[in-house]
């Protein structure tokens, strides 16, 4: 991105919200891709009390946050994003789940994963990067 600057309070708050990210990903086991399988095969639901909790702080930010607030704490707006259910939506979604379920690795749990000291999660972040670049490669065409 050219251009981009960011002011360093709202730096501060993107590493802060990135580090209570991976740490709870870390705290709910999300970065053993094991431990996702096992939830995927309906061994193990605990995950989903993890997925409860993430869909609920979203709603009530999402939701309460512009009402409490005229404008968000760091400056800006509150931006509304237009869901856009087309071919390209639908075979993502089914793309990433595939891999998901195949690998039980998601990027987010992947990246925090490396900071344990699995570095075997380096071979599925390749794959991802691999993938989201072919993707760009053939937007632009």
């Amino acid at each position: 991105m050219s251009g981009f600057t960011m002011s360093p309070s709202k730096a501060l708050a993107v590493l802060a919200s990135g580090a209570l990210f991976g740490f709870g990903l870390s705290l709910a086991t999300m970065i053993r891709p094991e431990v996702v399988l096992s939830f995927l095969r309906f061994q193990d639901l605990g995950l989903m009390l993890v997925m409860g909790g993430a869909v609920v702080v979203t709603l009530l930010a999402y939701r309460v946050g512009p009402r409490l607030l005229r404008q968000p704490l760091l400056g800006g707006y509150f931006h509304q994003h237009v869901s856009v259910w087309n071919r390209d939506t639908v075979l993502g979604a089914a793309l990433f789940g595939a891999g998901w379920g195949l690998c039980g690795v998601c990027p987010g749990p992947a990246i925090a994963g490396l900071g344990t000291g699995n570095w075997d999660l380096a071979w599925a972040l390749a794959g991802i990067l691999a993938g989201a670049l072919l993707q760009g490669w053939r937007a632009r065409a």
